[in-house]
């Protein structure tokens, strides 16, 4: 449990993977502002490269994995057409210079975009989501805030060949005996016919489908809810994918009608920051936020992620079972917030105050509003300052004659209002 005197680290990211249900790290969010918008259309695999090592590589691989019960066959056709990806090497070794504020994750999390799409998911999939929930005891609009997460609802499933991701991982990563497993698992997934090699894509580190499950994930948590006969993540229909993560979250421990946790507001000069019953916290003046009693869900840990003056908020067991989905508090608190705003809440309460420039995330958000109104599409007004906003700074500088920095400033916004 993340309990801390004044602020947990941000920059602190558990080493593994991009994807998740993996327990590994955040995956990479994106904004309209700062990567693009979401889009259905699937970017073309990468192509392998010759790589004289890497098929040493696999030749010695290949026994190995027999030994772990992998047919010849099933070798031979997933390595059919397999090769060595030098991107996904590059990716491995770059994935941690991408650093967000909680304040930003969280405007990314729940974005307009992302709430949008969500409720329209719910009201398309209602029969299916009300199914899952029944059975899982998970609640629907939590499954859909995790698809939304890792996926986009769906949107960015990953078109990177999986056997080439992890085979490439497992001969020249970081991480090589872990990937390796990966791989092993990977084709033990082909092996039971559950998609064919062709069809089993994903992220560059080998997460896939809807709910971005690394392989030996997959093989604990995946379910056939549909019923016909394969496990089937990957397809355009989310049932089973949706079914899965809702089976993970149960088989984590999610305790069914409960909340992950809440928002409060803490009386002045608290600094008590330990695991206490809600009565305890009742006593000692902690209100909910958004105004009210603290709901009861079970004894609660207190943090305050942005330090003294930033949102507080209560932790229930629920909280725990999102770090067991992936061990991030950035993530259990967005994905946790998503949730909350898909059910029907409000935007946070608390505030993360002003950003180096003195900007606050309103402020941010005129920005972009102004910038795209006068001809330079920032992309979305999100207040996340990422690279089109950045693009769309120096354009409008270059173009008003102004220095041209790119930086989202006091400075700027009053260009703008001017």
């Amino acid at each position: 449990m993340d309990v801390t005197r004044r602020t947990v680290s941000l920059g602190l990211l558990a080493a593994g993977l991009p994807g998740c249900a993996s327990g590994q790290r955040i995956p990479v969010l994106a904004s309209s502002s700062a990567q693009g918008a979401p889009s259905r259309a699937t970017a073309p695999p990468p192509k392998p490269t010759p790589d004289s090592g890497y098929d040493a590589w696999v030749r010695a691989f290949r026994g190995r994995a027999a030994s772990k019960g992998i047919s010849t066959a099933t070798l031979d056709a997933a390595f059919r057409g397999a090769g060595y990806l030098p991107k996904v090497i590059e990716n491995d070794r770059a994935q941690f210079q991408s650093r967000r504020t909680l304040e930003d994750y969280i405007a990314i999390a729940a974005s307009d975009a992302r709430l949008r799409t969500g409720r329209e998911m719910l009201s398309r999939h209602a029969r299916m989501l009300d199914r899952i929930e029944a059975r899982y005891g998970v609640q629907k609009e939590v499954i859909v805030a995790i698809w939304g997460m890792e996926s986009s609802y769906g949107d960015r499933r990953g078109s990177t060949p999986v056997i080439s991701a992890l085979s490439t991982l497992g001969y020249k990563s970081r991480r090589a005996g872990f990937f390796e497993g990966q791989l092993v698992a990977a084709l033990a997934i082909l092996q039971s016919g559950d998609i064919s090699p062709a069809k089993m894509t994903g992220s560059w580190a080998g997460a896939m489908g809807h709910t971005q499950f690394i392989p030996t994930t997959y093989q604990a948590h995946a379910v056939d809810f549909t019923g016909d006969g394969r496990r089937d993540i990957w397809s355009d229909d989310p049932t089973d994918a949706l079914a899965s993560a809702a089976n993970y979250l149960a088989q984590s421990g999610w305790q069914a009608g409960r909340l992950w946790g809440v928002e409060v507001r803490l009386p002045s000069g608290s600094d008590d920051l330990v695991t206490r019953s809600v009565a305890d916290w009742r006593a000692r003046g902690v209100t909910r936020a958004s105004g009210g009693a603290v709901p009861d869900h079970g004894s609660a840990s207190l943090i305050l992620p942005s330090g003294a003056g930033g949102p507080a908020f209560l932790l229930f067991h629920n909280y725990k079972v999102f770090r067991a989905y992936n061990n991030s508090m950035k993530y259990a608190l967005g994905v946790g917030h998503l949730a909350d705003r898909l059910a029907g809440g409000g935007p946070l309460v608390g505030d993360f105050g002003t950003d180096a420039q003195g900007l606050t995330l309103e402020e941010r958000k005129e920005i972009q509003t102004r910038l795209t109104a006068a001809g330079f599409d920032t992309e979305g007004a999100d207040g996340v300052i990422g690279d089109k906003t950045t693009a769309a700074i120096r354009a409008f500088e270059q173009a008003r004659g102004h220095p041209v920095t790119g930086i989202a400033s006091q400075t700027l916004l009053r260009q703008l209002r001017g």
